[in-house]
């Protein structure tokens, strides 16, 4: 394994960071989802009383699913970029290794995770005055799991956009989302139907923020929640990252080229 290839693949994607779409992706949405959120969270609370905690919960959920999304984007966005850019046979006819560019990947992704959150949570403050340091120091193993659970998403993505082609590519977008109402973002687990309760104990999201609130509610960190979530997102995302694997390795007996 190179330190050098990783490096240099990590510059590749991240130099597009530069460009005005990629700036405007990472900045201009989570605006919009925390001023149009905010604003339906503090009317409520409004309406509720000045002891509802709904803004802080609602808003903190919000910044911590820019995690996830960010994780599993970073992963199936550049795969498509190579696409796009027909890049593919290319990049892996060089001494690249598929663990070497997958490590980039998960470097790529950490980096503007942390550009965002900084964002995200700033802007809270900004426009609310809602401090999501509220967590303390729990705020670290959350977003270490909600990156992993990320990367797991991105990874299940990536593999069958990765054999299947630019015809699957809607998956970038659509996968986080699919997980995104059976992981209790922005309402405890209890408010699923019994089939959506079911789904949602196998996900390792539903912990993470299930114990988030549980923090910011009663002030008390959740470590049987914290292992089961550390437990799914290790097992899922072993499956995950093996699967992408697979399918990799069978893309590229078929043929890159007929990728582009």
């Amino acid at each position: 394994m190179s330190m050098g290839r990783i490096w240099a693949i990590f510059l590749r994607y991240f130099y597009h960071f530069g460009k005005f779409d990629q700036i405007s992706e990472i900045f201009f949405w989570p605006t919009i989802d925390i001023f149009l959120w905010g604003m339906m969270s503090v009317w409520v609370q409004g309406e509720q009383g000045p002891t509802s905690d709904i803004a802080i919960l609602i808003l903190t959920g919000l910044v911590f699913w820019q995690v996830i999304w960010r994780g599993s984007y970073e992963i199936t966005m550049n795969i498509l970029q190579e696409f796009w850019n027909r890049n593919m046979v290319n990049l892996f006819s060089t001494p690249l290794k598929l663990s070497e560019w997958m490590i980039a990947t998960k470097l790529t992704s950490l980096a503007k995770i942390m550009i965002t959150m900084s964002f995200s949570i700033c802007l809270v403050w900004v426009l609310y005055s809602l401090n999501v340091f509220q967590l303390g120091l729990s705020i670290i193993p959350f977003i270490a799991l909600l990156t992993a659970s990320g990367w797991m998403i991105g990874y299940f993505s990536a593999g069958i956009i990765v054999y299947y082609g630019q015809r699957y590519q809607m998956l970038a977008w659509m996968m986080p989302f699919i997980f995104a109402p059976f992981s209790a973002v922005f309402y405890p687990l209890s408010a699923l139907p019994a089939w959506g309760q079911a789904i949602g104990k196998w996900l390792p999201t539903t912990y993470i923020f299930q114990g988030m609130r549980q923090v910011l509610e009663k002030g008390t960190f959740s470590y049987e929640m914290f292992w089961m979530s550390v437990l799914l997102n290790i097992g899922f995302l072993i499956v995950t990252m093996t699967f992408f694997k697979v399918m990799f390795q069978r893309s590229r007996e078929k043929g890159l080229s007929r990728l582009e």
